[in-house]
This record gives structure tokens, C-alpha cells and sequence, in this order.
């Protein structure tokens, strides 16, 4: 990276030394230029290396406005909100570069040249052709995937139009899956600057959100939490990817259920002294994706801490994290990650369910999925996708613990992003190992 690019980077940030007492968010302005540097080094310093593991020395994305491939919308600049009429993207392997075209009427950002005069050419496939044919590429990789839908965004009409075009390189297509993984997993150095502040301010949020400033017990629902959030992230200027969720675990006879507590949550929810909150949250910033759950305790009169029949329920949650992101290395699948982990939990007395998933671009990202809560004993196809160095993931799993003291089974359900690269897991901007206490 240019010396120049990393100082301007943290100029903008202004480093957390000097925002210490918030997080700081950057002006849509500077938000778009970071956007655009970081796509610029992208091109640069990761397309190369992953067209060369694939073998693939052509990849042409293909998209018409708002009808776009999940990849060209990581790879157009920032004020591109959609492909414009029918956007190629053209990329060509030369030695350890990419040159990018575009095969438009415009140039796309700075890294895809336009490449397509429509009045010296009025056959705009006829101009992808001539590029095909003056290269000559070996294999052409394009966005259909049978395992990610991330990596399948070519619609059926432009990939008949492509293939009836190339003529006789029809036969040197191939699916991009592994390409197009690859790009949308791979975080950059500059991203991985940026992604802690990302992290930063999600955990912000929700530790507002758990606070008496939000929550006052007997009166606020769950519902109210909720609406209060996605109000803040809007103050913010920032988006949530998803709804969140507020749930509750408390001394009552109601048994956990996954279907309830993500989707069928009574609507007036009230929040009482001994509640066991639970949050799920992620928002989207420079491009990036957060997911993040973490627990909150509402304290009874006369109580000052969470109970210790809380706090040791809590460190179970902990102890799997341990183990499942002790398993990771290079090379290894989803699924022989997620059958360690489960194996050695299980050995240790844990009742582990782990349904953790790759982040970046998206929130449910493309990578190697990491098991689903309803499919523990592993996810064909995207399962057996390898773990790559320089990958992010949402570490997400719940273990069960039957608490005498409530007579019930509760579930200790986290999620906090993490990184993998040779060094092994760190979080991205820690991890959460106390339950949040909110005063009475």
C-alpha cells in the first residue's frame, strides 16, 4: 500500500486516540472516498492473487440497472448506487496485474476503463466479443455458482446473449464460484484498519440500548428496544442490514425455541427486574457488515451484580468460542470445523449448537458456512468450502445450560465478528466475556 493512501486513510479516521469518547462516522463525502480507495486497492493487491489460485484469466461480471450480480455492486465506485442500463465489467489477468474494461458507456470508477464506443459499434456484444477474441483467455470465468448464491448473479438472458456472442470461446467458460467467493471473503489491510470502528460502533450501540437510558423495567418492551435502535442507527446516518431482535430468557415455565426468539416474539414483550436479555443487531458502513449478539441483565431490587448462576452460565458461551475457533486452519472445511468443535464441546460436557457464517460485504457472506442451528451435523456445498488466510466471520453459536435455579434450560447465544488470517481467530474489536447489567 502507497504511503500516501495509508496516511489519508487514517486522517479520516481520525483514530480512535482522538474520538475516545465515540466512536466517529465520517461524512458521506469521505465515506465515498475510502469506498473508492479500497476498491482501487482491491483491484491492485487481491484480484491478482486470486485469478492466479483459480486459473482464471478472464472474469466478466455482467448486470443491467437494478437487476444487479451481488459482485459488480462490491465493485462499483461509491456514487454508483446501481449499474447503469447493461454494465460488463471485463477483468483480464496480465502477469501479477488486472486490467479492468468496461464494456459501457461509461467509464466505471477508476479501475474499469470505458472500452465500448456505441457509435463506432452499435452492438454492444458484438464489442464484448472483439475484447474476448484480442485476449484470448484460457478459461473465462462467469457468476454462476450451484452452492452460493452470491457468486450466481448472472441472469439467464445475458448469459445466453454472452455464450451465443463468444462464439467458439464458449467453451472455455467456466463457473467463477471459487473467484467470486474469493473476492467477496477476502478483506484487505485497509479494510481490516477500518472494520474494528465498524465493530466499535455496533457494540456502542447495543451498550446504549442496554442502559437505563432506553430500558426503564416494568415499562419498555422489547419491541420498544428494537424501534429504539434502528432509530439510532438512522441518527447515525447508517443502515441496519436487518431488523434486529430483542429476547427475553426469565423464571417462567416458556421453554427456549430458535423459531420464537428470531421470529415469533410476542409483540409486548415488558422487561422486568431478573430478565436475561439477549440482542441480535449488525449494521453496514463503508461497505461493511457487522452481526453481533450479546446478552444484558436486568437487575432486582437490592441486587447489585448478575447473579453467579448467570455469570457461569455466561463463561460457557466463552469456553465454546474457544474451542470452535481453535479448530480453525487453513485448508479445513466448514463442515470438519464445525464436527471438531462440536466433538471436543460436547467432550467437555458443553451442549453446543454453532451456526456461524462468513461476513464482509454482506452479513451472511460468501465463504464456507460454519453449520446452521437446524443443520448440525453439516451444509453440503457450502460446508465443504476450504478456510482461507485474511477471511472474516460472524463467530455465531448458543450453548445450553440447565440453570436449578430457574428449573429451566437457557441458551448463552453469541455472535461477535472475528478475523483469520496465519496468525489464528482475533476478534475484530473484542469480544464480549461480562453480561451487560442494567440498573433497577
Amino acid at each position: 500500500m502507497k504511503s500516501n493512501h495509508l496516511i489519508f486513510i487514517l486522517l479520516l479516521l481520525g483514530m480512535h486516540s482522538v474520538f475516545a469518547q465515540s466512536s466517529f462516522i465520517l461524512p458521506m463525502k469521505d465515506r465515498a472516498a475510502i469506498t473508492d480507495k479500497i476498491l482501487e486497492e482491491r483491484m491492485q493487491t487481491i484480484l491478482p492473487g486470486l485469478m492466479e489460485r483459480t486459473g482464471i484469466d478472464m472474469w466478466v461480471v455482467i448486470s443491467r440497472e437494478y437487476n444487479e450480480d451481488p459482485v459488480i455492486k462490491t465493485m462499483l465506485p461509491a456514487t454508483w448506487l446501481s449499474a447503469r442500463r447493461r454494465t460488463v465489467l471485463i477483468m483480464v489477468k496480465k502477469e501479477d496485474k488486472v486490467e479492468g474494461f468496461a464494456v459501457a458507456r461509461y467509464d466505471v470508477g477508476s479501475a474499469f476503463k470505458k472500452a465500448w464506443d456505441k457509435e463506432k459499434q452499435p452492438d454492444q456484444w458484438k464489442r464484448v466479443a472483439e475484447i474476448v477474441e484480442a485476449h484470448q483467455p484460457k478459461k473465462i470465468g462467469i457468476n454462476k455458482s450451484n452452492d452460493f448464491g452470491l457468486a450466481d448473479g448472472i441472469v439467464s438472458t445475458d448469459y445466453e446473449a454472452f455464450m451465443a456472442a463468444i462464439g467458439k470461446y464458449s467453451k472455455r467458460v467456466v463457473h467463477a464460484t471459487p473467484l467470486a467467493v474469493g473476492w467477496l471473503e477476502t478483506r484487505s489491510a485497509t479494510e481490516m484498519m477500518v472494520y474494528p470502528q465498524i465493530c466499535r460502533i455496533a457494540h456502542e450501540i447495543i451498550a446504549e440500548a442496554f442502559s437505563n437510558k432506553v430500558i426503564q423495567p416494568g415499562v419498555t418492551t422489547t419491541e420498544d428496544v428494537v424501534w429504539w435502535m434502528r432509530e439510532r442507527v438512522r441518527e447515525l446516518k447508517l443502515v441496519a442490514w436487518f431488523h434486529p431482535t430483542v429476547s427475553i430468557q426469565r423464571f417462567d415455565p416458556e421453554s427456549f425455541d430458535h423459531l420464537r426468539s428470531f421470529s415469533k416474539r410476542p409483540d409486548k414483550n415488558v422487561i422486568l427486574p431478573g430478565d436475561l436479555l439477549h440482542v441480535d443487531f449488525g449494521i453496514t458502513y463503508l461497505r461493511l457488515n457487522t452481526d453481533t449478539q450479546q446478552h444484558a441483565y436486568v437487575l432486582k431490587p437490592g441486587e447489585t451484580e448478575v447473579p453467579a448462576y448467570l455469570k457461569d452460565a455466561f463463561k460457557t458461551g466463552n469456553q465454546l468460542q474457544d474451542i470452535f475457533t481453535g479448530n480453525f486452519a487453513l485448508g479445513k472445511t466448514g463442515n470438519e470445523v464445525l464436527k471438531e468443535s462440536r466433538e471436543e464441546a460436547i467432550s467437555k460436557g458443553l451442549q453446543p449448537t454453532i451456526y456461524t457464517h462468513p461476513i464482509g460485504f454482506h452479513g451472511h457472506a460468501a465463504g464456507p458456512t460454519l453449520g446452521m442451528w437446524d443443520a448440525q451435523g453439516g451444509v453440503p456445498g457450502s460446508g465443504d468450502y476450504p478456510l482461507y488466510y485474511n477471511t472474516a466471520y460472524s463467530i455465531e453459536l448458543n450453548n445450553a445450560v440447565f440453570l436449578q435455579e430457574w428449573n429451566k434450560e437457557i441458551r448463552i447465544m453469541l455472535e461477535e465478528e472475528a478475523f483469520f488470517d496465519a496468525n489464528g481467530v482475533r476478534y475484530i474489536d473484542g469480544r464480549q466475556t461480562d453480561i451487560i447489567v442494567i440498573g433497577n
